[in-house]
């Protein structure tokens, strides 16, 4: 069966930084078109970055300069470094898989998420 599962989460100050890391198994991890996505309690879920199967990556412009992605097609691996972290990054953080560069938010395979709270 497929699985992605997420890890890193947790409290920091902000100004702070969390790496968040999410491992897949049961599918072709370096054919995959990979992301994190969050949702804040009371709002829609939202893409926050992802990346290509040859390493292309986007962002959500209120995380440009301060998170990057990254895979480790080894270890059907991608990770999520978030620096200089701000209360409104506040989210639940979700890992996806998907077969195809769609644009429609809710394709392909989804993680559990992993809680991101940025609180003094």
């Amino acid at each position: 069966q497929v699985q992605l599962v997420e890890s890193g989460g947790g409290l920091v100050q902000p100004g702070g930084s969390l790496s968040l890391s999410c491992t897949a198994s049961g599918i072709i991890f370096s054919g995959k078109f990979m992301g994190w996505y969050r949702q804040a309690p009371g709002k829609e879920r939202e893409l926050v970055a992802r990346i290509s199967r040859d390493g292309t990556t986007n962002y959500v412009d209120s995380v440009k300069g301060r998170f990057t992605i990254s895979r480790d097609n080894a270890k059907n691996t991608i990770y999520l470094k978030m620096n200089n972290l701000k209360p409104e990054d506040t989210a639940v953080y979700f890992c996806n898989a998907r077969n195809i560069d769609s644009s429609y938010l809710y394709a392909g395979y989804w993680g559990q998420g992993t809680q991101v709270t940025v609180s003094s």
